[in-house]
């Protein structure tokens, strides 16, 4: 048993890094509004430490609004191939503007340029409306650095639990929870 959810879940990971074939890193977010009408969607897991697990998205889309209006998400990670998963619960928290930047100016010039020409889940009139825009941010950005959007933000979840699932055959599998307790963690397990 690890005394850490936090080394556990960097152990499983890089095992995904080596042995998942696609996106080790994607994570279903699920967000709910102030109603409790809940919401999922897929996002890539951009750096987690003690703190939480971070991803970037634009404020405005419907998972920014409802994480404005409701803040607690869950994630799961779910690595087929090495019949695992990993489900992590708590509040979720902007990233600092320092932190927002650096990773920004890491994304590609056209990840970058997309940040400011998608009005990331409103409605699209047509896909050429979409590219023509596009094309006139490229045109006006051209030989210049591509600044973040402002509405363009980094979230970090900070774990309130986390269960590592383990498949065992004849679906008796391996439920391990880690929940906080003030600095540290009490960890469980629970019936498959």
């Amino acid at each position: 048993m690890a005394a850490d959810p936090h080394m556990l879940f960097e152990q499983w990971f890089a095992e995904a890094r080596a042995g998942e074939p696609h996106d080790a890193g994607a994570m279903a977010l699920a967000t709910a509004t102030p109603n409790g009408i809940p919401s999922v969607r897929m996002v890539l897991l951009k750096g987690h430490d003690e703190r939480g697990f971070v991803f970037y998205t634009n404020s405005h889309s419907r998972k920014g609004e409802e994480l404005a209006a409701n803040g607690r998400a869950a994630l799961l990670f779910h690595w087929k191939s090495l019949r695992r998963q990993v489900r992590i619960e708590g509040p979720v928290s902007p990233v600092g503007p320092v932190e927002a930047d650096a990773y920004f100016a890491t994304r590609s010039r056209d990840s970058q340029l997309g940040a400011w020409a998608s009005d990331q889940s409103r409605p699209l009139i047509s896909r050429e409306a979409f590219e023509s825009r596009y094309a006139q941010l490229a045109s006006s950005y051209e030989g210049k650095a591509v600044p973040r959007p402002p509405h363009w933000l980094g979230y970090r979840v900070a774990p309130e639990q986390i269960e590592f699932w383990t498949d065992r055959p004849h679906r008796l599998h391996e439920r391990r929870l880690f929940t906080r307790a003030g600095p540290g963690w009490i960890e469980g397990l629970l019936y498959p």
